[in-house]
């Protein structure tokens, strides 16, 4: 039946030319090349979870008085959208455990893209010709990030509304556009009744469309220049080893689908996150503490609780605080990872094509960098939850911010030196030791015993 339909299409399209093509064409068998297809298959987990989900929330902000089945929370107001996250997780059948393989499968997503761009970095595989697709990467990145917190927000529960109301402060610390992006976005001074809709609107529709177009040019660029791969017996800069697509890599492919589809719904199973019903529904005059949000905006919120305390003047216009640490600091950040292949460039006069990957300590300054703005972002992270950290350790907010100040200014600094200095060491030493072509000369000791060397080694001794 399959041959049939195959040749009915060959057929009408002519496909069989392309098919025969497509299904031997080669994919590197390198385990890292796994990490962007595992965060495609987040993705398809996060569409099938959230459209189930989505039949039971109401995006709605109108206020009533709870009377379900959780009886701590009896004759509490709240919002319409909290009482019915209250009713997915508590009286839906199997609710809860799709709302919570949704939220690991978010985080993962996150976690997959992140470590992906960071392969990508340390190995050079961003240089040309490849400058769009690292830029279209960095859409996919921050498109996630969107949609993380966008999603995270919706239950209107006090941690995320404390969440939201936070990001309207530092959108609207933004000089002379602010209040307007922020009535434009919220709907009006925060919190308003057009929040909860926008945002569900946002989350479920505008941003996984983006999504989609953005991951099918990923893919689409990838397929049309072809996989980099790494150094080995073989590989040159016009030619891709690996596994063909039919059968093998779509074999290991599939079977990655299954991992990781299993992998979230265990946590959801076994692991709670984001027990809604013990923060209660948002309020504006109570902030939830200790107070931590997902990873991935752990070191926004860091950035928020290190900032410095400037107020600027600015032709009469005042420019608050948090427009430095929750707005300029990851523009910065971003705006150097969009300039980077080209400022790289710049800096190494090379600009000729590369198929084939760097080893980190091929290029032991760019792994330097790499490695201090990875710290920077890490000491963030860690500060961002500096208050679940004083009600652990018993030590003040205040001396831990300070001491992640002191930090935030050295580590990064020392992390990226040694970092520098250890590839260096790696560098040096694997292109001082003997090349040889693999062939080992055996050849016995005065003792009796048996010792192997590279035949280039023996071939100079001799």
């Amino acid at each position: 039946m399959i041959r049939r339909l195959m040749l009915a299409l060959d057929d009408r399209l002519g496909t069989a030319h392309f098919m025969r093509k497509a299904l031997r064409k080669a994919f590197p068998d390198h385990w890292s090349f796994m990490l962007g297809e595992i965060a495609l298959y987040c993705f398809v987990v996060l569409l099938a979870t959230g459209t189930y989900l989505g039949f039971f929330f109401n995006a709605s902000s109108q206020p009533l008085i709870y009377k379900g089945s959780y009886a701590s929370l009896h004759g509490i107001p709240m919002s319409a959208a909290y009482a019915s996250v209250l009713r997915l997780s508590l009286d839906t059948r199997a609710g809860l455990l799709l709302r919570q393989i949704h939220h690991w499968a978010a985080l993962v997503f996150l976690a997959a893209i992140t470590v992906h761009m960071c392969r990508i970095f340390f190995t050079g595989a961003f240089r040309r010709p490849r400058e769009l697709n690292w830029i279209i990467g960095l859409v996919l990145l921050i498109l996630a990030l969107g949609a993380g917190f966008t999603g995270y927000s919706l239950p209107d529960d006090l941690l995320s509304g404390t969440g939201l109301r936070i990001a309207y402060s530092v959108l609207i610390s933004v000089p002379f556009v602010g209040v307007d992006l922020a009535f434009l976005f919220f709907g009006g001074a925060f919190p308003t009744a057009q929040t909860i809709g926008r945002l569900f609107f946002t989350h479920v529709l505008i941003v996984p469309a983006l999504i989609v177009v953005a991951m099918t040019l990923h893919l689409g660029i990838i397929w049309r220049q072809k996989h980099t791969q790494f150094r080995g017996p073989g590989r040159t800069e016009n030619n891709v080893i690996g596994s063909p697509l039919w059968p093998n890599y779509a074999m290991k492919s599939v079977g990655l689908l299954f991992a990781v589809a299993a992998t979230v719904t265990a946590l959801g199973a076994f692991f709670q996150i984001n027990p809604i019903w013990l923060y209660g529904p948002y309020n504006p005059s109570n902030v939830s503490s200790p107070a931590q949000p997902d990873w991935y905006i752990g070191w926004l919120e860091g950035a928020l609780r290190l900032g410095p305390s400037w107020d600027w003047q600015i032709f009469n216009h005042t420019v608050p605080a948090p427009f430095f640490a929750g707005v300029m600091l990851p523009l910065a950040f971003f705006f150097l990872l969009f300039v980077w292949p080209f400022l790289e460039r710049a800096m190494t006069h090379d600009g000729e094509p590369h198929q084939l990957l760097d080893h980190p300590s091929d290029t032991p300054w760019r792994t330097g960098v790499g490695a201090a703005v990875l710290t920077f972002a890490i000491v963030l992270t860690l500060a961002g939850s500096d208050d679940v950290q004083a009600k652990i350790f018993g030590i003040s907010v205040e001396t831990l911010a300070s001491l992640y100040r002191i930090v935030l200014l050295i580590l990064p600094v020392v992390v990226g030196l040694l970092t520098f200095e250890f590839a260096r060491e790696v560098r040096d030493r694997r292109n001082a030791s003997p090349k040889a072509d693999g062939r080992v000369v055996i050849s016995r000791t005065d003792s009796g015993g048996f010792v192997g060397q590279p035949e280039e080694n023996t071939q100079r001794r001799s």
